[in-house]
């Protein structure tokens, strides 16, 4: 009973290797965005020689963001996405997601953007629960996911709650290995494996899954809400999780999904003046880089406290002795 006992209180919460007070990061710069035609900046990647960002309210466009002057100018690059793909999500879920969709626009929900070394895009749909390949030259396609990523996630707890789906994708630079981050209740990680030109799971698709909850930053209130992830990225064979509830980012193993160190941006992405009339998490999107990293901030067209109404992206110095510090 007690060995039960033990390992239920292990599932309630997030296992993080390291418990030392977490490193808070040094913000450079923030830039407001302009020109994104339906705001709501939900992912960000670095592709070839520029940052480029999608919104959850944009069925049709990727945005290039200028980044020659203080207030961020988005270019966008329109597309026409194929007919949506299969999906194995429940008939109830799917509903939601279409009537939300067409409420606020936005019915493929794009919540994650990732580049490879060629430059091709990879927008992940929490809608649908599939990916969009758009490439430097050529039409979009879905990519032909498994059926098995699916019946796996959920039969380990994950994608089972409406808004609560994929929220990040990530992908290595020669393109082999693409992630998925499930949101929450229960939050994961997915991996799929390209062999000759197809996507697999090898040795199952699941990485992580995990439930639980914990006390967000004492700016927000300190309450308890559900871990989680809004965006992922892959830098230097290395996965990160943006934890928006948390205000952190972790580097993670990327075979295992393993925590392996964290560093919070809560003390400057929540002062006073950048604080939203919510008591939730905004950041949403996640750039890693040698240098920093790109945080783009999702406001719900919510107002901030100074004012400020578009999108922003945030500057954040990498810690001392970079990414790959020890423990």
């Amino acid at each position: 009973m007690r060995a039960l006992l033990a390992a239920v209180c292990l599932a309630a919460v997030p296992a993080l290797a390291d418990t030392s007070p977490l490193v808070e990061l040094e913000m450079l710069s923030e830039h407001p965005v302009e020109g994104m035609h339906g705001g709501n900046l939900s992912g960000l990647a670095w592709c070839g020689d520029a940052l480029w960002a999608v919104s959850d309210r944009d069925d049709d466009r990727i945005y290039r963001l200028d980044a020659h002057a203080s207030v961020w100018q988005a270019e966008a690059e329109t597309f026409v996405a194929p007919v949506s793909p299969p999906t194995l999500l429940p008939w109830g879920l799917r509903m939601r997601n279409w009537v939300v969709g067409a409420v606020r626009g936005g019915e493929i929900d794009f919540e994650g953007l990732a580049c490879d070394a060629l430059g091709n895009r990879y927008l992940v749909s929490e809608a649908y629960a599939a990916v969009l390949l758009v490439p430097v030259a050529g039409d979009p396609q879905w990519l032909a996911l498994p059926d098995g990523l699916l019946r796996q996630g959920r039969a380990s707890g994950m994608l089972l709650h409406f808004n609560a789906l994929i929220e990040g994708v990530a992908i290595d630079p020669a393109g082999q290995r693409l992630w998925l981050a499930a949101e929450a209740q229960r939050r994961g990680l997915l991996v799929l494996h390209k062999q000759r030109s197809s996507l697999r799971c090898t040795g199952g698709c699941v990485l992580l899954n995990e439930g639980g909850s914990e006390a967000s930053p004492s700016q927000l209130g300190g309450h308890l809400a559900p871990v989680d992830f809004s965006g992922l990225a892959f830098h230097n064979d290395k996965l990160f999780t943006l934890e928006r509830q948390a205000y952190r980012i972790c580097r993670r193993t990327p075979s295992t999904g393993a925590v392996e160190r964290c560093w919070s941006f809560a003390a400057e992405g929540l002062t006073q003046e950048r604080s939203y009339p919510a008591d939730y998490g905004t950041a949403e999107a996640l750039s890693i880089d040698q240098d920093g990293a790109w945080i783009g901030v999702d406001n719900g067209g919510m107002r901030r406290a100074d004012g400020e109404q578009r999108p922003v992206v945030w500057r954040f110095a990498a810690p001392k002795g970079g990414w790959e510090s020890a423990r």
